[in-house]
C-alpha cells in the first residue's frame, strides 16, 4: 500500500487572522449573555447572607471578653486579695491567661513559628498546675476565677 501524499493547505495570514476573530467575538458574545447574570446572582447573594464567625474567632470574642486590662499592673491590681499582692494564685493564673491570649493571637498569623508554639504548651501547662493547686486550697476562690477569665472547668 502506497501512502498518498497530500497537498499542504496554503492559508494566508489574513485569512487566518479573520478566522480567530469571528472565534474571539462568538465567545465573548457567549460569555456576556452566560456568565454575567451568574456573576450578578453570586454577588447578591454574598451581600444578602450574614458573615457567620468561625468557632476561633467566638472563642478569641469571648476571652477578649473577659475584661483583662491592657497592662500587667493593670491585670495584678484587678486580681490581687490585698494591696500588693503579685504572687497569690489568683493573680499568677491570670497573668498567664493574658500572656496565652497573646501568644494565641501571635500563633494565628505565623503557624510555622514552633519555638513560641513550646512556649504556649509551657504556659498553659504551668496555669494547669496553679489551678489545680487553687482547687486544693479554696474550691470557691478557684469557681470564682474561673468564672472571672472565662476558662473551662
Amino acid at each position: 500500500m502506497v501512502a498518498k501524499k497530500t497537498k499542504p493547505v496554503k492559508k494566508t495570514t489574513a485569512k487566518v487572522a479573520k478566522i480567530a476573530t469571528k472565534k474571539v467575538a462568538s465567545k465573548a458574545k457567549v460569555e456576556k449573555k452566560v456568565v454575567a447574570p451568574v456573576v450578578a446572582e453570586i454577588t447578591s447573594k454574598v451581600t444578602e447572607t450574614e458573615i457567620k464567625p468561625t468557632a476561633k474567632e467566638v472563642k478569641a470574642q469571648k476571652a477578649a471578653d473577659a475584661a483583662l486590662p491592657d497592662s500587667k499592673q493593670g491585670i495584678i491590681d484587678l486580681f490581687a486579695q490585698k494591696t500588693g499582692d503579685t504572687g497569690s494564685p489568683e493573680v499568677q493564673v491570670a497573668l498567664l491567661t493574658f500572656k496565652i491570649l497573646r501568644l494565641t493571637n501571635h500563633l494565628e498569623g505565623n503557624k510555622k513559628d514552633n519555638h513560641s508554639r513550646r512556649g504556649l504548651l509551657k504556659v498553659i501547662a504551668k496555669r494547669r498546675r496553679i489551678l489545680n493547686y487553687l482547687t486544693k486550697l479554696d474550691v470557691a476562690r478557684y469557681k470564682e476565677l474561673i468564672k472571672k477569665l472565662n476558662l473551662k472547668k
